[in-house]
């Protein structure tokens, strides 16, 4: 398909640069194909759901993988270095993103602060650069809580001068309330609106939650540069889905409820780790699932998601899950609304299309 039926304009100041407060203040839209919209909040979710009901959250939890530094070499460079971990390689070799990167070359040395150095390994011919870092484990983990940033993406706008007060909350409000296995580097934005209370609440109301974990990678910020999904290259990620979810999964099943995925990682290591039978079976390992318009869903029944970027792996994503006439009637409508935009931004709420339902 044409990446540009992917395409839309959305002003400056509908991409949201703080979270709501509370979170689960934050306002959602439900949308069913057809298109038929609802304004709501996101804690109204319980009301939205229905006893027996699923909710599938990733509990991933996000390290400050942003590095602020001096570039050195032999030749007498001198000069400030932004870095983004991407991929873990092993021990302390990484794959980067660099700000800038056209001047560095292997043999670079490269100094956050006093307490971490690194030095560059090789700039491949994509781009890609590798670096390899004086320490790692434990101790790596360590001086990266100490010295490091949280990973925000380009459009939430901090810098390495931002208000120290704003960078120190952000630790909080780009974490989710499940965040427990390191590993991403960017926050599966759709579990950011839960809170204790509204825990309690879906609880009450009888809607159950499982995890699986996702480690999110920081392709997930960037466009779709080519003209066809078809030439379009998916970022690796690592995901886990356990056999305790994976019985969760079955037994919501078995009852007639429905499986929701908190978000857009959730629906891929769901539908990555589901056979063509429709059965969740225990999952570990990479997944490169890319999913446009024609895809078969065999495991997600509804999905929770915040609102994406134009030309995005995720608009594809939802415009599969719901049709991509129904989400651009949707976005458009939220746009009009007022609804704040991406990962600090507000919710929907997507049903799926009855085409994609399986056997």
């Amino acid at each position: 398909m044409k990446v540009s039926l992917f395409d839309f304009d959305l002003p400056e100041e509908r991409i949201a640069q703080h979270p709501a407060e509370p979170r689960e203040a934050a306002r959602l839209l439900a949308i069913k194909p057809g298109v038929t919209l609802s304004d709501q909040t996101v804690r109204d979710l319980p009301s939205l759901l229905n006893p027996g009901d699923l909710l599938v959250v990733n509990d991933t939890k996000v390290f400050p993988a942003r590095l602020y530094g001096r570039r050195i070499n032999d030749r007498g460079g001198n000069a400030g270095i932004e870095i983004l971990m991407h991929q873990h390689l092993g021990g302390p070799d990484w794959v980067v993103f660099a700000k800038p990167a056209r001047k560095l070359n292997p043999g670079d040395r490269l100094e956050f602060g006093t307490d971490l150095a690194a030095r560059v390994s090789e700039k491949t011919d994509d781009g890609d650069i590798r670096i390899s870092f004086d320490r790692d484990g434990a101790e790596l983990r360590e001086a990266l809580w100490k010295i490091g940033t949280m990973p925000l993406p380009p459009y939430i706008r901090r810098g390495r001068d931002a208000d120290p007060e704003v960078t120190a909350s952000d630790r909080d409000d780009y974490q989710t309330l499940f965040a427990a296995e390191e590993g991403a580097v960017a926050a599966p934005t759709a579990g950011l609106h839960f809170t204790p209370a509204l825990m309690q609440a879906l609880e009450a109301a009888g809607i159950g939650v499982a995890r699986l974990t996702l480690h999110v990678g920081a392709g997930t910020f960037l466009p779709v540069k080519a003209e066809d999904t078809e030439d379009h290259r998916m970022h690796a990620e690592w995901a886990r889905l356990s056999e305790e979810t994976a019985a969760q999964i079955a037994e919501t099943r078995a009852k007639g409820g429905k499986v929701i995925a908190v978000g857009t990682t959730a629906l891929r290591t769901l539908e990555s780790a589901v056979g063509n039978d429709g059965i969740v079976r225990p999952f570990e390992g990479e997944t490169r699932l890319f999913i446009t318009p024609g895809f078969r869903f065999r495991a997600v029944d509804r999905l929770m998601t915040n609102f994406h970027l134009p030309k995005s792996t995720l608009f594809m994503l939802v415009s599969a899950f719901s049709g991509l006439e129904t989400m651009q009637a949707a976005y458009a409508h939220a746009i009009e609304s007022g609804y704040r935009f991406y990962s600090y931004g507000d919710a929907c709420l997507l049903d799926r299309m009855p085409e994609t339902t399986y056997d």
